[in-house]
């Protein structure tokens, strides 16, 4: 057995219990995998017969794009929203 440290394992500060997602390997997989099923669900819309009821549905690939442009939307719209909803720091103290 060696005692060299592995690059890819992080150790748990004393008395933490460590997770699977502290390392940063499990990270990696964990991304490539939701890689992997976003590709295989595009690929898998090709084969799929849609009966929506406007023609822009029929588009390869229409649902991911709307899916993605509607939650960007909606991060942009909540960045501006703060903007009016925000309160001071001290707000709670008084």
């Amino acid at each position: 057995m060696t005692t060299e440290k592995r690059a890819d394992k992080k150790p748990a500060a004393a008395g933490e219990r460590a997770y699977w997602l502290d390392h940063p390997r499990n990270v990696g997989r964990l991304v490539y995998g939701l890689y992997a099923i976003s590709a295989l669900l595009i690929l898998a819309d090709a084969f799929m017969d849609r009966h929506g009821p406007f023609a822009i549905e029929h588009l390869f690939g229409f649902y991911g794009i709307f899916g993605f442009v509607a939650c960007a939307g909606l991060v942009l719209a909540a960045k501006e929203l703060r903007k009016i909803i925000v309160r001071p720091e001290n707000y709670y103290d008084r």
